[in-house]
This record gives C-alpha cells, structure tokens and sequence, in this order.
C-alpha cells in the first residue's frame, strides 16, 4: 500500500492539471480493483488543509467536507484516523485553527491530554490548556 503525498491529493481536490488527474484517478482505480488502500500520512493531512485554504481559498464548510469525503473513502487509509476525527469535530465546533486542532485530537488519541500551550486561542479548543505560572 503506497503512500500519497499532498499534491496528488490537490489534483484529485481541485482538478487543476487534467494530466496529473487522470494519473491520480488511474491509481485510485487500481486500488479499487486490487482492495487495496492509499496511504495518507498526518504531515499530509496537516499540509493539505493549509494548502487548501491558503492556496486555493477554501473555505472551513468546504476543508472539512473533503476530510470527511476522505474518512469515508474505503481507498484512503489516514494516519491516525481517531485523532483526525476528532480534529474535525474540533475544527467544526470551534474558532480554532485545524493545526491546533489535530494537536489535540493526537493528544487525545494517544491519551496524553491536555495539550499545554502558551496559545490562547488554542487553549479554548476543549483538550487543550494554558500553560501558567
């Protein structure tokens, strides 16, 4: 099962290079026909809802759908997809950047909560705490 790096994620997402597409439709369908899965590591993850937003302007609403489109998608096997979850939750509930948001979510999946951080915002996102005298 090979692992997927984030831009052939990008291509499949927003179908930028019809080259590129097709390669990345192609080995999705071989997977299909193989059972086998795509492995998407966390860095990927991270870097793909940063690259989402900042690069192509998504929006939450819409960074969120591709996530849970990718939960649910019997070819993607994510790092970590309790922590990633939960994450989503987080993002979805609160003001908070996805980054700090998967922190927790990791944190809460590997049972080491809180988060401690000096972050004030993040300390808002439920499993994270400031870190004070």
């Amino acid at each position: 099962m090979p692992g997927l790096d984030t831009n052939l994620l990008v291509r499949l997402l927003v179908a930028d290079d019809a080259v590129q597409l097709r390669q990345v439709e192609a080995l999705i369908r071989s997977a299909q026909r193989r059972r086998e899965s795509l492995f998407i590591p966390i860095t990927v993850a991270l870097e793909l809802e940063w690259v989402l937003r900042s690069r192509y302007g998504f929006a939450k609403s819409a960074i969120i759908e591709v996530f849970n489109g990718m939960l649910e998608t019997r070819e993607f096997d994510i790092q970590f997809e309790a922590a990633v979850e939960e994450a989503l939750y987080l993002f979805r509930e609160s003001t908070a950047d996805f980054s700090d948001c998967l922190h927790v979510g990791l944190c809460a999946a590997a049972e080491r909560s809180p988060l401690l951080t000096f972050d004030s915002k993040a300390a808002r996102i439920g499993g994270a705490r400031l870190l004070s005298d």
